[in-house]
């Protein structure tokens, strides 16, 4: 009888310390729960009380079957270069205008930007190494794009090459190796999808908030809002210089690349 007692004891003693348990999980749920600002009031009883009609949603032609987006900024169709420019002395662009309407890295002459500039961005590029391979590492077919004229998304042939993960094909240089290497084979064309949200700054030059990237890589995710820790140098750390708007850039790697772009645009978010 006494050991049914203290049986009996054990199990109530432990429904208790569950019961207490189960109370404590269900606070630290609830005090997780993020309240919005929106949803700080009193809540609708009807369906009409969470639903607006202003303002409204633009409407953009779809980007089908090679199309661009209606509200796309064309930055090279293939017929000029004259909406860039070399960096280091703002002459007009002297890269290589090809047949295919296409531009060739003019090997040696710096890199170049586009006139206008940009904050948030979605930005589509095309860009293709030479069929013919040459060299191996880092020097074969590098170019990149530098978003806000800054940060840069690394252009490369990569394949059977290896090379340090932080600075292959689509890595954000030196700080996010990509999720991926989706590259077509050397001399076909490529496609990157990106999506660029800014830093910000406070007054005083101080970075508040991290800009971040998204890439698609002909049609695979490979950079997911990675976060910008900074400018992308080839040595030191990322330095954070207060900035607004910046230009689209591409590189110039100087040691005869041949990587070729074509189809740039971009939609101001």
């Amino acid at each position: 009888m006494r050991n049914i007692i203290i049986l009996g004891i054990l199990v109530l003693s432990a429904l208790v310390s569950c019961n207490e348990g189960a109370q404590e999980s269900e606070v630290e749920i609830k005090d997780a729960v993020i309240i919005h600002e929106e949803y700080n009031k009193p809540e609708p009883t009807e369906p009409e009380g969470t639903e607006y009609y202003a303002p409204k949603v633009p409407i953009v032609g779809a980007a089908l079957n090679g199309e661009i987006p209606s509200d796309a900024i064309v930055l090279f169709d293939g017929s000029s270069l004259d909406d860039w420019m070399h960096v280091q002395d703002s002459t007009t662009a002297k890269w290589h205008l090809n047949k295919d309407a296409s531009m060739m890295v003019a090997d040696k002459t710096g890199n170049i930007r586009t006139k206008q500039e940009f904050g948030d961005v979605q930005l589509h590029i095309e860009w293709s190494s030479p069929a013919e391979v040459q060299r191996a590492g880092q020097n074969r077919a590098n170019s990149g794009v530098f978003i806000n004229g800054i940060y840069e998304v690394q252009v490369l042939d990569n394949n059977n090459n290896d090379t340090y993960v932080n600075g292959q094909v689509g890595s954000v240089y030196k700080q996010h190796a990509p999720l991926a290497m989706a590259s077509v084979a050397s001399g076909e064309w490529n496609t990157y999808d990106i999506i660029y949200h800014a830093p910000e700054f406070n007054s005083n030059g101080s970075k508040i908030k991290s800009g971040t990237l998204t890439v698609i890589h002909n049609g695979v995710l490979i950079q997911d809002h990675a976060e910008l820790k900074g400018t992308t140098p080839y040595i030191g750390w990322p330095k954070n210089p207060p900035h607004g708007k910046g230009p689209l850039m591409l590189q110039d790697h100087g040691d005869n690349s041949r990587v070729s772009y074509r189809n740039i645009w971009l939609r101001e978010l």
